[in-house]
């Protein structure tokens, strides 16, 4: 099991702790690929789904840590991308 990081009383503190190696805190298991969304957000669209699926939705996207309409949109992307085209 690896160390796990301090809690920080101030912001200072934080960024000191990150000057540090790190190593120690690391831990395979808990490594994920991170997406970053840099075009903005322009267009609204007004969705209708069961209530069923919504639920689904949001769960996920609980799990993950992402807000719904974030992992809504992560979703069409990788169908666009699957399907050879791009947003």
């Amino acid at each position: 099991m690896k160390k796990r990081p301090p809690k920080f009383k101030t912001d200072k503190e934080a960024e000191l702790f990150m000057e540090k190696d790190l190593t120690g805190y690391l831990d395979p298991d808990n490594l994920f690929p991170a997406t970053f969304e840099f075009a903005p957000k322009a267009k609204v669209v007004n969705l209708r789904m069961s209530e069923g699926l919504f639920e689904a939705v949001k769960r996920i996207s609980k799990k993950r840590g992402i807000p719904y309409q974030r992992y809504i949109r992560e979703a069409l992307e990788l169908s666009l991308k699957k399907n050879g085209t791009k947003g």
